[in-house]
Formats: structure tokens, sequence, C-alpha cells
């Protein structure tokens, strides 16, 4: 009779550590696995200590497959992961009560904190469902494989993001009956393509229940058929995707110049659904002219509908993003932080969660405060691509903050001596900064022409040498820039 074997949990993590230390980066170690806490050893299930929902939501995306891979060696086929999210650490074990984070400044929860998790999740049930076992009559038992937390609601709109979100919206009133279809939306990684099609496929099942709605990763896509080949039934691969209402494909590029039949079988379920009236929703990488490696006629198809890209948000869309993806999770940064984080992060949105996660690890792990100073360290530590970059937005809230006048009254047509003077200053310094043209720096301060820049630069330039305060002024500013 074989007994059974008790492993300590910290040997457990210890060991995973180990392995995740050799795969992942220093820095990237650091900040995500370093600060997680082991908890229990449950049967097959391994408990870590996380501080938020913000952070598992960032290990689930960008490090699912090393922790699966990690627990699976040392707890076996069967090993799971289950989190607790706490937002601060339990009080040391000679204090008698709960206590709270000391400083104004530190993340509030909207549920103060407990001993207890404030929710546990489990990583077993994370894959997508084999489709080849669902019994085809029965459409209301095929899942979705939404994330139902990425809902229109938590999709902040700006001007970046307008044309798709308004298309997708009608797409979930009306789906397969629209113009748009097949909607493609495309972008650079990072911008909310995911979000998007996950907001328009949980709002199709809000107005039409009895749709059955799919989401599959072209990855994904690609497995199932491979493993299809291989059992030799291609045909149920058929027709589960025959069998949808709507079909949302993410990030199609990823089977472009596959071979074999990958893109052939494609092709067959987008003119079995596109005939029928079935909606179809395609994420890419690139819009359908300049996407590369799919057959003809498949690229034709995918100009059919509607093309709507996601750009870059500007200032205001990345302020109202960070707030709502605070409030989400029921946390509170200063405003200065939040105004540091939206003018240094600029590329995409999956930067701005992860500078926030980092920000949110530091102080709740190690009991700091969460200050403009917190954010710069983070920031220039793990975005490192984004921290030295400088964006007039940028530019002309140091200089705004430095002469305490609104942002908005830099830019307005007035001929105010403080206002002209702060907008000559920030065309000065974007010129030096940035590798804008001097056309485009104008049009971003008050519409102003090439030439008027250019008197800007040079006024600037010669009252440094003969004006002591404006002298005093370019120094100040020059070193808040490099702050």
């Amino acid at each position: 009779m074989m007994t059974k074997i008790t492993r300590d949990y910290k040997q457990v993590w210890a060991n995973c550590m180990d392995t995740i230390k050799d795969i992942v980066e220093p820095q990237a170690f650091e900040t995500w696995f370093v600060p997680i806490v082991p908890v229990a050893l449950e049967a097959d299930a391994l408990v870590l200590q996380l501080p938020s929902h913000l952070y598992y939501e960032f290990l689930e995306e960008k490090y699912v497959d090393v922790l699966k891979r990690v627990i699976h060696r040392e707890l076996g086929p069967s090993g799971k992961l289950k989190y607790q999210i706490v937002m601060e650490r339990k009080p040391e074990p000679t204090q008698s009560q709960t206590i709270t984070l000391p400083s104004h400044n530190r993340p509030a929860v909207s549920n103060p904190p407990t001993q207890a998790p404030i929710d546990v999740f489990n990583t077993a049930n994370r894959d997508i469902p084999d489709p080849f076992v669902l019994p085809g009559i029965q459409k209301k038992k095929i899942p979705s494989n939404l994330v139902e937390s990425l809902t229109f609601e938590n999709y902040v709109e700006g001007d970046c993001n307008r044309l798709a979100r308004s298309a997708g919206y009608a797409v979930a009133k009306d789906p397969g009956v629209t113009a748009f279809n097949p909607l493609f939306i495309y972008s650079e990684v990072g911008l909310g393509k995911t979000h998007l099609v996950n907001a328009i496929g949980i709002q199709t099942k809000i107005n039409h229940p009895d749709k059955t709605v799919v989401y599959v990763s072209a990855d994904m896509f690609y497995q199932q058929y491979m493993e299809a080949v291989k059992n030799n039934n291609t045909n149920n691969f058929l027709w589960f995707y025959q069998s949808v209402d709507v079909l949302i494909m993410d990030d199609i590029q990823f089977i472009s110049g596959t071979k074999g039949k990958t893109q052939e079988q494609f092709f067959h379920i987008f003119n079995w659904l596109h005939q029928r009236n079935k909606q179809i929703i395609i994420t890419a990488d690139k819009s359908p002219v300049e996407i590369a490696g799919f057959e003809a006629r498949l690229l034709n198809r995918f100009k059919w509908g509607l093309a709507a890209d996601l750009q870059i948000p500007d200032l205001e869309t990345r302020i109202a993003i960070i707030t709502q993806k605070l409030e989400n999770n029921g946390i509170k940064f200063p405003k200065e932080v939040i105004d540091y984080l939206a003018l240094r992060v600029t590329s995409n949105t999956r930067e701005l969660e992860g500078a926030m996660i980092a920000i949110l690890a530091q102080a709740s792990l190690n009991h700091r405060d969460i200050t403009v100073d917190l954010a710069k360290e983070m920031v220039d530590k793990y975005v490192k691509s984004n921290a030295k970059e400088i964006s007039i937005e940028y530019i002309q809230k140091i200089i705004c903050d430095y002469f305490k006048i609104p942002t908005d009254t830099i830019n307005a047509n007035t001929r105010k001596r403080e206002i002209v003077q702060a907008r000559q200053l920030s065309m000065y310094f974007a010129k030096k900064y940035t590798k804008l043209p001097l056309s485009l720096i104008g049009a971003y301060c008050g519409n102003k022409d090439h030439a008027t820049v250019l008197h800007a630069c040079k006024t600037v330039s010669n009252l440094y040498e003969t004006d002591k305060k404006m002298k005093l002024y370019v120094d100040d500013i020059d070193k808040k820039m490099k702050i």
C-alpha cells in the first residue's frame, strides 16, 4: 500500500520559483513573482496570495503558461493553482486586530480587507473547452469562452476607438443584419481589440439570449483543427463552427502563412456563416490591405464589411482608462499619480495597466506610499521604452504646472503675456525633445504655422542668453522634463 506523501507548500513554491527564474526576464521575475506569497497546499492545488485583481489579471494574461508548466512539474498533470486576492499583508502575530494602511495615499479598497481572501481563482478551467465533444443539437450548451468582465461598461470610449466601438455596439444589437459583416478590427498590440470583441459578444448575448456566440483565438482555432485532422474528425470541426450565430476570431494573423488546409477550413466556415447572415468578427494587427500571408480569396472577404482601427489613446482617454480601471477594482491613486502615468506611458493600455499593477504591488506588499516618485520608479524600471518618451502633452502639462495656469488655456486664442510665453516655451521644448516637424508642433500648440514655431524657438533662445528670468524658467522646466 502506497503512503501519500504530504508536501510542504513553501517548498513547492520555492521549487517553482527556481524554474520560473530561469524562464522569465530578471526584471519581470522581481516585479511579478517575488511578491507572490504561498499560502497553502490543498490536495493538488497550490494556493497563492496576490495583492489585487489587477495583479491576477496580468499574471493570467502574460504568464499563465509559465505557471501551468511549473505547477504541473511539481504537482503532476492534475496540479492546479488557486489565488487569494488580499489587498494587504496580514498583521504581525503580536497584533490582535486587522490594521489598515496608515497613509491616505495607500491603495483604498471598497470593502476593507480581512484575513479572508476577497476572491479565489482557479486556473484549471481557463482553457477553451474541446468543441468536438459538444452535442450539436444542444446549442445552448456551447460555451462562449468570453471574459465576462470585458464589457462595454468597462471599455472607455475616445476618439481613438469611437468608430470601432460604435460599429461593435450596432453589431451586438443586430448581429448579421448590419452592413458590418464581417467586422474587422485592427490595431497594434495592447490597444483593446480583445476587450472590444469580448464586449460585443457579451452585449450580443444580452440582446439575443437565444444566439450562440463563440470567441476563439486564431492560435486555438489552428490547434483545434490540427487535433481534428489527427483524430480524423474534421467534419465535426466544421460542423461546430458552422453551428454558431456569432463567430469572434481574435488575432487572425496567427494563421497567416499556415500550411495545409487551416485557411481553407476558415474560408468554408466564413462562407457558410456569411451566406446565412451569421455575424463574423475578426481582429488582427494590420488592416485587410496590409495583412500578409493569406489567400487572395480570403483577403477579399475580409474587406466585405467594415474595417475599423484602434489608435493610441490621447491623454484624456488615458486618464479615463486609468481612473475606470482603478475604480472597478476599488483602488484609489492620487490625481497627480494618475496624471503622471497618463503623461508618461503613451504607447498602449496594456503598458498602463502594467505600470498600475507594479505601483500597487510595491505599495501593498512593501507598505509604501503611492506617490509620483514611486510611479516614476516603476515606470523607469518596467516601462523603459515609454519612460524616455516625452510628448507635447507632457511638455505642456509641465509648463502649465510650473506657471500655475490651466492646461486648456495654453493653446487658447489670446495675447495675454503669460499664455503667449508658456506657449512659446512649449514650442521650444517640443522642438528640443520630440522629432515632430515644426508644422505638427504648431498644430498641437494652438494651430500655429511652422513660421510661428520657428519664431517662438528663436525668441526663447535669444531671451535665454539675455534675460535672467527666462534663463531661470528654461533651466527649471528642463530639469522637470527629465524627472
